[in-house]
């Protein structure tokens, strides 16, 4: 993307506000789960980082090693959160036009893919 680009984005803001709404739209479709401990633990996160499933095997209901847990809990979450960031990058890397503009922690992705 180069520079008289991001001008004539800038002299018509509908179609900025278009594209910024379909790049929203995109964020909240995407779903990733991540997993620890061999899958015992399993978080699902939305495109936009909100919590939608947060799976316990039933195996760990009478688990006495609370700190261990939470530990698993994390590193599901930690493993989602990643999913969705590499997910933001392939999406909207190409949307950008390669203008290496850093994406940050953007969520977005096709609607009913799953990561």
């Amino acid at each position: 993307m180069d520079v008289s680009n991001i001008f004539d984005m800038l002299k018509n803001p509908q179609a900025l506000k278009a594209q910024a709404e379909e790049m929203q739209r995109k964020m909240n479709a995407i779903r990733a789960t991540g997993e620890a401990g061999g899958g015992m633990v399993k978080i699902t996160l939305s495109g936009n980082m909100e919590l939608l499933e947060c799976y316990i095997s039933p195996e760990l209901s009478e688990f006495k090693d609370i700190p261990l847990l939470q530990d698993l809990i994390r590193a599901a979450h930690h493993n989602a959160a990643e999913k969705i960031k590499e997910a933001i990058q392939n999406e909207f890397a190409g949307s950008m036009g390669g203008s290496g503009m850093p994406l940050g922690n953007y969520p977005g992705n096709f609607p009913g893919t799953e990561v």
